[in-house]
């Protein structure tokens, strides 16, 4: 599974840790990153999603039909 939210679009961050010592070496902060299914009245089947913590607020929020009408228009598969 890709580190990507399919809502968001929110992907690993890159940068460095730094040791006591000042030694740096490169990491990535992945996001937190959930496989959800849901169902759909109106396609009436359900849908997986992979989406961030913060993507799955926002379908509580607005409701999945409203968010699958976003990815629609955005022109992504479901």
């Amino acid at each position: 599974m890709s580190a990507t939210c399919q809502l968001t679009g929110r992907r690993p961050g890159f940068g460095k840790s730094v040791s006591h010592s000042h030694v740096r070496t490169s990491r990535r902060w992945n996001p937190n990153i959930q496989r959800r299914t849901y169902f759909v009245p109106s396609l009436g089947r359900r849908i997986t999603l992979n989406l961030s913590a913060k993507a799955i607020k926002t379908v509580d929020r607005d409701g999945i039909e409203s968010v699958v009408a976003r990815l629609r228009a955005r022109g992504e598969k479901i």
